[in-house]
């Protein structure tokens, strides 16, 4: 009666359930970081991040603002991208690569963050507030020679002593242009209270490099003035105001000659700001666009719009049926060879059903198991009946020359002599060996044979089995020798082993011609000692090797017992070294004779 498995622990749906769960959770993972992508580009886009924008950008406008071309900028940019952990690019106008924090080939995102232009800033300022202008880190020509910043900080320091003898705590600032200010920064000589002591004036003086830039400044804005028709008199047009109220040289510009014209005002300013620019130009970087990438910020929500929904949910759901689809048919294609499986073991057992192996996995590993199994099965079957046929043949021949004795010395045909009797106990010690080799091997095989271990020595044991045998050998017209290597010693049963080695002995003289040889060695190799029993006779032909060791097997199929035993003494022998924990082999060759080898572990010598 075929036992039908419940559905939910059939294989298939097993499979098809773990298979929906691993899609789910594939579908929803994918859904998740397709979210958290898009969150984190429109954080990118709607400035989430601007002050964090804001400090790159104040950096890399301090490079261009110090350095007249971007060369050497790489390192910078590495350096702010590992500690805002967002990707930073600079490109040209024209989008070729200056500097790029990711690797090689990642492309750009689809806009500029800000335009690096130190001349035109609306982002920075000392203190983060916005305004537009030059980035005050620009200095150009302005910048001081080495001996003025010398005599200007000689200055400076006789300015900061002049303050604290008034009781004033000032500090010297370096300023962008290399200029020293005297400040106490929210003070009083911050906020324009000097003493009278110190303002002699010397340090507010410019120096020769800095009314040389001013007479180019000068120069440049009136040649722009004259362009546009302005005439502004022969007073100064520039002048510049170095006061210790700021941190660095301000410079008044676009203070026009006693004019009240707002128009005429207002162009003044755009000349004296086109001339600044054009004046810096050539000590700034070139203009550059700057590129941010996403970091791990503090995320926002989210909100998808009902037309994203939908399309996320039919993807979801197309990848789930897919999904399904492609493990029905997998699993079912699984499925098949196991139920084909089971099939055949359902079947009765003389029927030796066999499976088709379709697939080199497991299931085609237990398929070809199952095969194996089922010859195995098969072989045993055929082994029993030969077996059955075998003890019939073996006990039905001693007992029928008993019989037939018996019953010629009843009917009085011959006289119950002392020949008779001989050939009686003769057939009768056939049947008791025959009893005691199946009893033996029934013992083996369920495993209850008996062994009184001890200390043998190897070459006593050897010397003894030839002893025994010496006289049948005589009989025979055959030499048994024995060599020993040593004296090995093993932890074995004795009486079993001579019987092990009796059988040997006994089949290679029975099989070993007049003149021949049988030789008994034994030694020792590695860890174990190896005993070999081996005769001149006639071999054994090499498609019979591996059935030497089966039961009831004789070279000789008519069973005679003029050339062969009963077929148990070589199982015997596997069974008894089996035992022992040893193996038994035999190699031969027909014509030369052959070499029966028991090898089991060596014991160390007694005492």
């Amino acid at each position: 009666m075929t036992r039908r498995v419940p559905l939910r622990k059939r294989l298939l749906v097993r499979l098809l359930i773990t298979s929906v769960l691993i899609a789910v959770c594939s579908v929803a993972a994918t859904a998740w970081l397709a979210v958290e992508t898009t969150t984190r580009a429109l954080r990118e886009e709607q400035g989430q991040v601007i002050a964090e924008d804001m400090d790159v950008l104040a950096r890399l406008s301090g490079y261009a603002a110090t350095h007249p071309d971007w060369r050497g900028v790489e390192k910078t940019v590495r350096e702010l991208s590992a500690r805002t952990g967002r990707r930073i690019a600079l490109t040209t106008t024209d989008r070729t690569a200056i500097a790029d924090s990711a690797p090689a080939g990642t492309s750009l995102p689809p806009r500029a963050a800000a335009t690096v232009d130190p001349l035109h800033i609306d982002t920075y300022t000392e203190r983060g507030a916005q305004r537009a202008g030059v980035d005050p880190r620009v200095v150009g020509p302005y910048r001081v020679t080495e001996a003025e910043r010398a005599k200007l900080e000689k200055l400076a320091d006789l300015r900061q002593r002049c303050f604290a003898r008034n009781g004033y705590e000032a500090v010297v600032v370096q300023t962008p242009t290399g200029r020293p200010v005297v400040t106490d920064h929210d003070g009083p000589v911050a906020s324009g209270v000097v003493p009278d002591e110190c303002a002699d004036g010397l340090l507010n003086t410019t120096t020769p490099t800095e009314n040389k830039a001013l007479s180019d400044l000068s120069d440049r804005a009136e040649k722009c003035l004259d362009r546009r028709g302005l005439n502004l008199g022969s007073q100064p047009f520039v002048t510049v105001d170095v006061t210790e109220k700021r941190l660095g040289t301000r410079y008044l510009l676009g203070k026009t000659k006693g004019t009240d014209d707002r128009t005429a005002a207002r162009e003044a300013d755009r000349c004296v700001d086109e001339a600044r620019r054009a004046q810096l130009d050539p000590y700034v970087a070139p203009v550059a666009e700057l590129f941010l990438g996403g970091g791990d910020t503090t995320a926002v929500r989210f909100d998808m719009s009902p037309d994203n929904k939908a399309k996320v949910v039919g993807a979801a759901g197309l990848v789930l049926a897919v999904t399904v689809a492609v493990t029905a048919v997998v699993a079912t294609r699984l499925v098949r060879p196991l139920r084909a499986l089971t099939e055949a073991a359902q079947q009765p057992p003389e029927l030796h059903a066999r499976v088709p192996v379709t697939t080199r996995d497991e299931t085609g590993m237990v398929a070809a198991a199952f095969n194996e199994l089922a010859e195995r099965r098969e072989r045993l079957e055929a082994q029993r009946k030969a077996m059955v046929s075998d003890v019939a043949h073996e006990l039905r021949t001693p007992l029928t020359n008993i019989r037939g004795w018996l019953e010629v010395t009843r009917d009085g045909v011959v006289d119950p002599d002392p020949a008779l009797l001989a050939s009686l106990h003769e057939e009768a010690l056939v049947l008791q060996r025959v009893i005691d080799d199946l009893q033996d091997l029934a013992a083996a095989d369920a495993g209850t044979l008996r062994l009184h271990r001890e200390p043998v020595r190897v070459d006593e044991l050897v010397h003894q089995v030839a002893a025994a045998h010496r006289v049948a050998a005589d009989t025979a017209g055959v030499a048994l020798r024995t060599t020993a290597d040593g004296t090995p010693w093993l932890d074995a049963d004795p009486v079993r082993m001579r019987q092990a080695l009796g059988n040997l002995v006994s089949n290679a003289l029975r099989h070993t011609p007049a003149g021949g040889t049988v030789t008994l060695t034994a030694r020792r190799d590695a860890d174990d000692v190896v005993l070999d029993v081996t005769d001149t006779g006639t071999g054994i032909a090499a498609e019979d090797l591996p059935y030497v060791f089966d039961r009831f097997w004789r070279a000789e199929k008519s069973r005679s017992r003029r050339t062969g035993g009963s077929g148990l003494g070589l199982p015997i022998v596997r069974h008894l070294v089996a035992a022992h924990g040893g193996t038994a082999g035999v190699a031969s060759e027909p014509g030369a004779g052959s070499v029966f080898s028991l090898r089991l572990p060596a014991a160390a010598p007694p005492g």
